[in-house]
């Protein structure tokens, strides 16, 4: 189960715009490494991986990396650094610098739009892919998302759209509504992890705003239109679905990826929204553990 780890060893890694900090766990010599890529964008990695290190006791390296613009790594202020064939460089760059081989990605939510990108352009690189909480079609996100936000009433909905019209995020009602989503689909425990607090204490809106958009629940950023299902087939490596019935990117959403992947699964986690690790953590690592355990090299 998750728990906090020191990293074994830690490195700076020069990438496009500045240098990332890159925390490494386990045996440097494990034949199988996972390579995490966490949400956000703009968020540091804590809260991914503190959930994944303690693969090292099945014998896994471990490799996680706080993204160009968060936590330890630099933070240049320039947007067009914000795309995501910059964040595929960044990637295959920590990749090289660690002499990963193959590896194992896992993406969460937008580490899982990158993790597509960064399977399409460098499949060479991977044992299998794990796309945790994330979707590859943004256009269809939007109308499940559109549904999300209708079950609080036509009334919130209204106040919603007015707000969003007027650019007015910040006011409290608006914020009280979108709060409220986030504890239905983001995580539904009363209390959040600390690993999960501490990222969310620390996230660098500049990148989440270029990216995404506001909030979790409006997208208007350099993503707002972006759609690789048309690409997924191309996608060979044995690849694992994972997301939470509650989830803010929903079961559609895993389904509709699953449906264009010929090497693909899926598990739905019950209980859970859109960190599964933390709110069904046994039930997820029993699922990752099984999955992985079978794309292990002999």
């Amino acid at each position: 189960m998750w728990r906090e780890i020191e990293a074994d060893r830690s490195h700076r890694v020069d990438v496009s715009g500045g240098q990332v900090s890159v925390y490494d766990f386990g045996d440097p010599a494990a034949t199988d490494t996972l390579l995490c890529l966490n949400g956000g964008p703009g968020l540091p990695c804590d809260y991914l991986r503190e959930a994944h290190s303690c693969f090292i006791d099945q014998g896994y390296r471990v490799v996680a990396f706080d993204q160009l613009g968060t936590g330890a790594s630099d933070r240049p202020d320039d947007p067009a650094l914000w795309t995501i064939a910059r964040y595929v460089g960044e990637t295959e760059a920590v990749r090289q610098a660690l002499g990963l081989g193959r590896v194992h990605l896992l993406g969460h939510s937008w580490g899982g739009w990158l993790g597509i990108e960064y399977a399409l352009t460098h499949q060479q690189a991977l044992k299998s892919l794990v796309l945790a909480d994330t979707n590859a079609d943004m256009p269809h996100l939007v109308c499940e998302l559109q549904r999300l936000r209708a079950a609080l009433g036509p009334e919130t909905v209204a106040m919603m759209l007015r707000h969003e019209a007027e650019g007015s995020y910040a006011h409290p009602e608006y914020a009280a509504a979108v709060s409220l989503l986030n504890y239905r689909h983001v995580c539904r425990l009363s209390e959040w992890p600390a690993p999960v607090n501490r990222s969310l204490g620390d996230w660098n809106m500049g990148p989440y705003g270029t990216m995404q958009g506001p909030n979790e629940f409006l997208y208007t950023g350099n993503l707002k239109d972006w759609n690789r299902v048309p690409d997924l087939h191309l996608i060979k490596a044995p690849t694992l679905i994972l997301c939470g019935q509650h989830d803010e990117i929903t079961p559609a959403c895993a389904l509709r990826m699953k449906q264009h992947m010929a090497h693909a699964e899926i598990k739905v986690f019950p209980n859970s929204s859109h960190m599964p690790f933390y709110e069904e953590p046994e039930a997820y690592h029993a699922v990752l553990s099984d999955f992985l355990g079978r794309q292990r090299s002999a």
